[in-house]
């Protein structure tokens, strides 16, 4: 998961719905769409702490008993709850023993997409696309076990104190960060305007420390510009609850003006909604197959887009880079697959995966991975990403020097078309 250290990344989730079935949570999408029907943690807590008892057998039905209840048998957690009871030396804090024992038995699923989030985390989990928050405006994702910078906003603290892309994350506040998850890094970077973090990073082989002074900043999700020679330029950082209506001002613009072509710079962006990413893909196709969601070999969902294109037709450069994640690569994905742009960059991230996002009545929020996507073409781009059809890498020396050139490469496809 790629997250922001002030705001997370994926983020964010429409509006509550019953789920199917027990309606036992309430369904928020985060990008993805299908209900959910999900019982065995609602009542976790209660096991732990040993006031039901001590099996799940009870939240499924006779047929589902039969073939769920040995694998569901917590009395060996209450067991140890009892033990640390009686040996610890120390204070035991009930609800962090419920939470973990939550978060663990979600980790055991092995999916890294799949993460139970205390209440505390749903609501950083859940503030974090609306682009206000305060910070130092730097995104983090966990890889090879390191925490690394993946990208920073513009005019953040982090980007003007010079942190760059691929920083790894070594220690905060002179805590060493070994092992940590992205969320325990972005709750110690957080935090209120006008204090200072101190990050030590790790830049190839060098060695750096910075002390950064937070600040609130406000972010939208999309930013639009026109070049000198008309062509539209369109970055859209994450699939917000803003994302499409500012998208759809951009495309009219971009319409008014007659422009040549236009650049979509999904770099650094980690996904957001589905619905975002339908709304943005439908600018350029009419009624095409913009993704498929299947479980296992079965079609689930098929997702058209509208029929109202305004930049149908319109010679496009999608800029994507191993940064770009989820409902990014949904919607590379269907502008490449469709014909409706080339892609220019590096290799996407590499997330096929859909989640749904639940609250569970017992506390906290459980994302969890239900299906997989597949591009027009029928590929599930999952650890493999998307190939751009043009290669090119951002050198060393293009980030020192600020040259961007992706960018430029995509502005000269669209000037030579």
């Amino acid at each position: 998961m790629v997250a922001l250290v002030d705001r997370l990344y994926l983020k964010k989730l429409g509006a509550s719905v019953n789920i199917g079935g027990r309606q036992v949570f309430k369904k928020r999408q985060v990008g993805f769409g299908t209900l959910l029907i999900v019982t065995a943690v609602v009542s976790l807590s209660a096991f732990v702490l040993g006031t039901r008892s001590s099996n799940l057998s009870f939240l499924f039905s006779d047929s589902q008993n039969k073939q769920l209840s040995s694998q569901l048998d917590l009395s060996s957690v209450q067991d140890v709850f009892d033990m640390m009871r009686s040996k610890y030396d120390g204070k035991l804090d009930a609800s962090k023993l419920v939470d973990g024992a939550k978060k663990g038995m979600v980790a055991a699923a092995g999916d890294p997409y799949t993460t139970f989030f205390t209440d505390a985390e749903a609501k950083q989990f859940l503030s974090d696309l609306d682009g206000k928050f305060s910070g130092i405006g730097a995104e983090l994702d966990q890889r090879n076990n390191h925490i690394v910078v993946v990208s920073t906003l513009d005019d953040s603290p982090a980007r003007k104190a010079g942190l760059l892309p691929s920083d790894v994350i070594l220690k905060v506040d002179d805590q060493d960060a070994s092992g940590w998850s992205v969320e325990k890094v972005v709750s110690l970077v957080r935090g209120e305007k006008d204090t200072t973090v101190k990050l030590a990073i790790a830049r190839g082989q060098d060695l750096k420390e910075f002390s950064i002074v937070r600040d609130v900043l406000t972010n939208p999700s999309v930013k639009a510009e026109i070049t000198d020679d008309n062509i539209g330029y369109m970055r859209i950082s994450r699939f917000a609850n803003d994302t499409s209506g500012l998208a759809v001002k951009a495309a009219d613009d971009f319409k008014a003006k007659k422009v040549r072509g236009v650049v979509l710079d999904l770099r650094g962006d980690g996904g957001g909604y589905i619905s975002a990413a339908k709304d943005v893909a439908s600018l350029w196709l009419r009624k095409k197959v913009i993704v498929e969601q299947r479980r296992g070999s079965k079609v689930t969902d098929t997702m058209y887009a509208g029929d109202n294109p305004q930049l149908e037709g319109i010679p496009t450069v999608v800029l994507v880079d191993s940064s770009s994640a989820s409902a990014s690569e949904i919607v590379a994905g269907a502008l490449h697959d469709n014909k409706a742009a080339t892609l220019v960059g590096q290799k996407t991230f590499g997330k096929g995966s859909v989640q749904d996002v639940a609250t569970v009545p017992s506390g906290g929020d459980l994302k969890v991975t239900i299906a997989k996507w597949f591009t027009p073409n029928g590929k599930n781009i999952s650890k493999e990403g998307i190939q751009p059809d043009v290669d090119v890498k951002l050198s060393d020396d293009d980030i020192k020097n600020h040259h961007d050139a992706q960018k430029d490469k995509a502005l000269e496809i669209l000037r030579n078309h």
